[in-house]
């Protein structure tokens, strides 16, 4: 998702916890308009699944090629290196899918994926999904949508490691989780602030750098800090300085 207001960044929106209710195909955004008959015989070959917080749903290097979609809850999806450092790449929550790499190319898991919160998973088979997706052009359209926003993600991110020093990165990170703050015009929140170590791992840092870096930008009036929130009090400053340097030329 996009904000035309900071055509730089690829808005991420928090993965809430949500109340976990039967649900079914029809209840997911991605088979809308599906034809009755069509859900009917994707639903025979589905499997559903409850998880807890915490709990792993795919290991990397796992050789499933089951596509995953969440009904209710959300998950994290992650890289470890064999040192334990993290880098977070991605949180879904209700309605929204992830696994179709493997479902698409047979290969292998790429990386772990987490419940955040519980969470009711539908587990479709390779071959199912496959098989609507060819026979559905405007869900193969939602498909491709989805891929391509997830790339965009990826290389906007990586540019940001390779050229951003880590207070930049900060800033970037924090603008793609925060909203608009509620009557103040010019301020974005982010509630409830994420965990020191989850932000390095976001933006591939140590958590002790970033803890000292918003203890600064608290202290220099960027934000302003409690355990419910994070106040966002420098916008538009923050977002002209992550886009100059990314305009800078090599020196």
């Amino acid at each position: 998702m996009q904000d035309a207001t900071f055509p730089h960044l690829v808005w991420l929106r928090p993965a809430m916890a949500e109340p976990v209710r039967a649900p079914s195909l029809a209840d997911l955004p991605f088979f809308r308009g599906a034809d009755p008959a069509t859900l009917a015989k994707v639903a025979a070959t589905v499997r559903w699944r409850t998880v807890e917080p915490g709990q792993v749903v795919v290991d990397d290097d796992e050789p499933s090629t089951d596509i995953f979609f969440v009904a209710a809850g959300s998950v994290r999806v992650q890289l470890r290196a064999a040192s334990g450092r993290e880098v977070l790449l991605n949180e879904f929550g209700t309605g929204e899918f992830f696994g179709e790499l493997s479902a698409i190319d047979g290969a292998p898991r790429a990386a772990n994926v987490t419940a955040i919160a519980r969470s009711r998973l539908c587990i479709i088979p390779a071959q199912t999904f496959l098989d609507f997706i060819f026979a559905n052009p405007v869900a193969c359209h939602g498909l491709l949508r989805t891929l391509t926003a997830k790339l965009r993600l990826q290389t906007e991110r990586t540019l940001e490691r390779e050229a951003l020093p880590v207070r930049l990165r900060l800033f970037s990170e924090l603008l793609r989780l925060s909203r608009p703050r509620n009557g103040v015009v010019g301020e974005r929140v982010v509630s409830p602030p994420p965990p020191h170590h989850e932000l390095a791992a976001r933006i591939g840092a140590r958590r002790e750098v970033v803890s000292r870096e918003l203890s600064d930008m608290t202290r220099e009036g960027w934000l302003a800090r409690d355990r419910r929130v994070i106040r966002i009090l420098r916008v538009a400053e923050m977002q002209q300085a992550v886009s100059a340097e990314l305009r800078a030329p090599a020196a």
